[in-house]
C-alpha cells in the first residue's frame, strides 16, 4: 500500500483513497490472501513507497529474475 494514495489529488484536493475505497481495498486483499492460502500459496503485503518496498523485497528474496508492475495513469 502506497501511503501517497491517501494524500489529496492535485486537481481538487480530494483524497485518492477515501475511507470507503480503503475499506474495499482491505477487504479485497484479505479475500485474495484467503483464496491464495486455500490453494497453498501466500500473499506479501507491505506499506510504503513501491520503489522502496519492491527493492527491499528483491533484496530479501535474493532469487528474483523478473518484476512486473502497473503504473497509474497520471492526469495532465
Amino acid at each position: 500500500f502506497d501511503p501517497r494514495h491517501c494524500l489529496g489529488t492535485h486537481c481538487y484536493g480530494f483524497p485518492k483513497t477515501g475511507p470507503h475505497r480503503l475499506r474495499f481495498l482491505l477487504e479485497s486483499v484479505k479475500d485474495l490472501r484467503e483464496t491464495l492460502k486455500k490453494k497453498g500459496s501466500s500473499l506479501v503485503v507491505r506499506r510504503g513507497k513501491p520503489e522502496d518496498v519492491v527493492r527491499d523485497l528483491i533484496t530479501q528474496l535474493g532469487s528474483v529474475s523478473a518484476v512486473a508492475f502497473h503504473e497509474e495513469v497520471r492526469e495532465i
